[in-house]
Order: C-alpha cells, then structure tokens, then sequence
C-alpha cells in the first residue's frame, strides 16, 4: 500500500520534560493517579461542609463561602463537584436543602494532602492565641479548651486515675467541664456512649502573655522528665512548625507517658512544651505567672535566664525559654492506664468563668 504522507515519529522527551522539537512535554507523574482520587476543590467544599455538619447547606452557600477563602466556584460548578462526590459517598443529598458530609468524608479530608497541612499546628496557635480573651482582673472571657471523650461506663474510674494529676503542678488548671452523649461543649457533640471532658489547653498561656504585650514564640511539644527536684530534661520532642498534628496527642496516643507515676512517685514524664520570649519581658512574665496562679491557671513551670539553656534545651539570641505543662496530662494518665480516649487538642474558646474546679464537676 502507498503511504500518501510521511509517518511521524513519535516525541521523545529528554530528562528535562523537553521533546526534540523543543515542546514541553507534562509528565503523566503530575497527573492524578487512581480515578477516585479527591483534588483540592472537592477538599476545599469538604472543609466547608465539615465546618457546618450539623446542619444542611446548599451550593449557593457554598459558592460563597468558598469565596470568602480565596476559592472562586460557580453555583454551577460546586454542584458538579458535588455530584461526584455524591457518588462517592463523601457527601449526602438531603433534597432541595442541599448536603452534609459523611463520615467517609471527613476521613478522607483528615487523611488528604497531609503536605498541605505541615505547619497547620503552629498556624492554629496562632490563631487561637489572638482570640484568647480572658481578663485576669474579673476572671471573665474565652479560654482554650481540649476535648476529650472517653467510655461513660468508666466514669468512676476515669476520676479515680485524674484526680491526684489535677491536684499536681503539672496542669494548667484544675477547672474543667464534663457533658454526657449528646450533649455539647462548643460545637464538639459527645459520642453515644461517651463522657466528654474540655481541659484547659497551654495555648491560652500564649494568649494571655499576649495580651499582656510579651511576644512568646511555640516552638516544641515534648516529654519532660520530672524527679523529687522538679523537671529535669526534654526527652522527646517535636516542631510545631513541621508537624500536622498536635506533638502531645501523638506522645499519649503512643503511650509514651508516664503522667501518674510523675505524680505519685516523682518519677515519669509529662507533657509539656518549650517557647520562647524576649528577655526584656523576663520579669513582666514572672509577674504575669503569678496573677495567673491566683486565679487558677498554673501552665509555666519554668521562666530561664537570659540567653540561657533550659532544660537542656537551647534558646535564640536575646531570648528566654518558656516550659509550660500540657493540659492534657489528666488524659495522659487514663491512656497509661489501659483507658481509650478521643482527644481534639486546641479544639474551641470556652467561657471560663463556666468551667468548674474538678471536684466539684465530677460530683
């Protein structure tokens, strides 16, 4: 058979994605492999819809807040999106009204591009440090909470294991608040069978130094290790700045701590975490620790000196470290003790002045 034109070699791209005409060539590595997987706009819709579960919303409202993120989506568009992931069961359809999401979507939007959520930690800190608003002089405005759940049946239990750490130093405040299944603590719903409890966490330290014009820099989450005297060292830690999730669940979750023998036996490792401040506001800071020990809140442990190391631990120029518990230390013993938990830290701001000291809480 003639051939009425000249065949065409196929292109051939070098090691530098250039073919030998020149053309750029897009490396099928960039594109999404797996026909199921999610991209960054039906994650962007997942956030909006995880941030309203509770209720139904439609594409209109969706279009709109997407917009308010920096997100540009056409009604039309969002409802596209949406029908896919309809299909695959990360969102329901509830009429007319619009959808919410299910269960396997909020798996698959705490799963997804984890590179996306490097730094999300340091981030929510400084997020909720700003919006920490307790006011020290009346003992009114929003604290920190993180909210753990653990099995109602083990109440009992659960308090007999707490209450010698909330009677310790190594808290940040004995005033907590409990809610059974169903019930709230924010928008945090308390799961059948559960009992949740919000703890105080040592971000608000953070919003309190800053309201008090200290600038205080996170820089670690770790495991300090304590003895008759006192904390002695850092034995474990991790970057705020790097990680995607909060150093102190993962330390408990791994049961890495030893919370009730710190107490009873003044020997174990605790949460705790390592910040910075200038050391021009080294004395206002003491200041500072002890108006917040009148009132209940004890997270510092440790103010350094100038320029010094503290527990072991480096500081930058002209600077002073910063040891404060973790709130999460009473939760900590459960898990030493065989307890599952649940745990969101730096979860919501809550009210203060309606929390209630532990004793009286747990009555």
């Amino acid at each position: 058979m003639a051939h009425t034109g000249e065949r065409r070699r196929p292109t051939v791209a070098n090691a530098h994605g250039l073919s030998r005409e020149g053309r750029i060539i897009i490396r099928s590595a960039f594109r999404p492999s797996g026909k199921n997987r999610v991209n960054k706009t039906m994650l962007a819709i997942l956030r909006v819809l995880d941030k309203h579960r509770e209720s139904v919303i439609g594409s209109r409202e969706i279009s709109r807040q997407l917009k308010l993120h920096g997100v540009d989506l056409s009604e039309r568009t969002v409802r596209y999106h949406l029908k896919i992931m309809d299909a695959r069961g990360l969102t329901r359809v509830y009429g007319k009204e619009g959808r919410k999401i299910t269960r396997k979507g909020s798996e698959e939007l705490a799963n997804a591009l984890v590179s996306e959520r490097v730094g999300f930690i340091i981030s929510r800190i400084e997020t909720l440090s700003y919006q920490t608003s307790l006011d020290l002089a009346t003992s009114a405005g929003q604290v920190i909470l993180n909210v753990s759940c653990f099995p109602a049946r083990s109440l009992q239990e659960a308090v007999r294991i707490m209450k010698p750490v909330f009677a310790s130093p190594y808290v940040m405040s004995d005033r907590v608040v409990l809610a059974r299944e169903g019930q709230g603590i924010g928008d945090v719903v308390v799961p059948e069978g559960m009992v949740g409890m919000g703890t105080v966490c040592s971000v608000t330290i953070n919003g309190l130094l800053l309201k008090a014009g200290i600038p205080i820099a996170s820089k670690f989450g770790g495991l300090v290790e304590v003895d008759e005297e006192g904390p002695t060292r850092f034995v474990a830690l991790i970057s705020y700045e790097g990680s995607s999730l909060d150093p102190h669940v993962v330390f408990m979750k791994s049961r890495m701590t030893s919370a009730t023998d710190a107490v009873k036996h003044r020997a174990g490792k605790i949460l705790a975490s390592f910040r910075e401040i200038p050391v021009v506001c080294i004395e206002e800071a003491r200041r500072l620790n002890e108006r917040m020990h009148e009132m209940g809140i004890g997270g510092i442990l440790l103010i350094g000196e100038p320029n010094q190391p503290l527990l072991e631990m480096p500081v930058g120029r002209d600077r002073a470290g910063v040891v404060v518990v973790g709130g999460l230390n009473p939760v900590a013993a459960l898990e030493e003790a065989g307890m599952t938990t649940e745990n969101t830290a730096m979860s919501i701001l809550y009210e203060y002045s309606e929390l209630a000291p532990f004793k009286e809480a747990v009555k």
